[in-house]
């Protein structure tokens, strides 16, 4: 015979609805009847029937993600995986489940979000990119149906909830690590343009370079895709220039992979060489040869805080606009070097 809420309650001896209310998360449950109501359902081996809570409230308790491209380029990038499981974390807490989309092609996406919106298959969205010209962004905004951006939207950021890195700041800053290393070729690799990200890392780096009096040159300026592959173009390009750069600014660790792998292939030592820093301090950042001094953007709490804020956002339609900044850090390894070191072995 299944367990109901009913023996539940009579176990945790408290009123059923204050069952209903402790599977819901509600804040006005106290810890200690929240715990005692949870101990029962373990005990009795009960399951929340969240398809028929679903029916009742009008709700998916589903988070829908939006991928920025094809699911194959984004499981390459560890990027993702990490900020999925803040992700999951945060859906967690409050019961919730996640269901993602992609696509080929942009319309692909866009197709797929219309059905997630208009088939009710989840109470709000959350994008995990943010891109200079986007409908799918337009799209929600205009139904004002819920949703968060990982990244800074291009275009009315002050009236999306959106959570991000200061990514001109975190730009601006190591490009000035490696002037102060007495690199004056520096050179940047980028991602899509298309993506905002891209763009504020790109101005982060030219305030930089202005600031210290250095020309800006378009060809050490490159842009790929955020994989293994776009490094390895982007340091080819690069190094075949008549006076090619001392220090790279990567955009992205598994660029950076790709970028290693190739100048090892043509002979040139980093440090000793050229200097490397990268962004996103993931797990092969630590583990490539030389080591990667890379930019901490605390994949996790992105992830954490958009399903956070978008459950927020779910449960009171009046909780306000917020831009939540996470805080990054360089964590510095073995990639960089001073220019001096360079000269003094070239004069020697």
């Amino acid at each position: 015979m299944a367990v109901t809420i009913k023996d539940v309650a009579k176990l945790a001896n408290v009123a059923p609805s204050t069952v209903s209310r402790v599977i819901a998360n509600n804040s006005r449950i106290s810890d200690s009847t929240k715990q005692k109501v949870r101990e029962a359902m373990k005990k009795l081996g009960y399951h929340p029937n969240f398809i028929a809570r679903s029916l009742a409230n009008q709700s998916t308790q589903v988070l829908g993600l939006v991928l920025p491209g094809s699911a194959d380029k984004f499981f390459q990038n560890p990027f993702f995986p990490t900020v999925l499981r803040g992700l999951s974390e945060g859906a967690h807490e409050k019961q919730y489940a996640l269901q993602m989309t992609t696509g080929q092609s942009d319309q692909e996406i866009y197709d797929g979000i219309v059905q997630m919106v208009q088939g009710g298959r989840v109470d709000g969205i959350i994008l995990l990119y943010s891109k200079v010209e986007d409908k799918v962004m337009m799209y929600l905004k205009e139904r004002d149906f819920p949703f968060v951006v990982i990244g800074k939207p291009f275009k009315n950021a002050d009236e999306i909830t959106h959570v991000d890195n200061d990514n001109f700041r975190a730009t601006k800053e190591v490009t000035d690590y490696l002037l102060k290393a007495g690199h004056d070729r520096i050179a940047f690799v980028g991602g899509d343009l298309n993506l905002v990200v891209t763009v504020e890392r790109l101005l982060g780096y030219e305030k930089s370079l202005r600031n210290a009096g250095i020309p800006l040159e378009d060809r050490y300026i490159v842009h790929e895709e955020f994989l293994r592959e776009g490094g390895q173009e982007a340091v080819k390009e690069l190094m075949t220039l008549k006076n090619p750069p001392t220090a790279l600014v990567v955009a992205d660790d598994l660029m950076s992979l790709g970028v290693l792998n190739t100048l090892n292939e043509m002979g040139i030592s980093v440090p000793d060489d050229i200097s490397i820093i990268s962004f996103n301090n993931v797990m092969l950042a630590e583990m490539s040869r030389p080591p990667l001094t890379s930019v901490d953007i605390n994949i996790f709490d992105l992830g954490y805080q958009a399903a956070r804020n978008l459950i927020q956002k779910i449960e009171d339609p009046r909780e306000p606009v917020k831009r939540i900044t996470i805080p990054h850090q360089i964590v510095e390894r073995s990639s960089c070097s001073m220019v001096k070191t360079v000269k003094n072995t070239e004069s020697s």
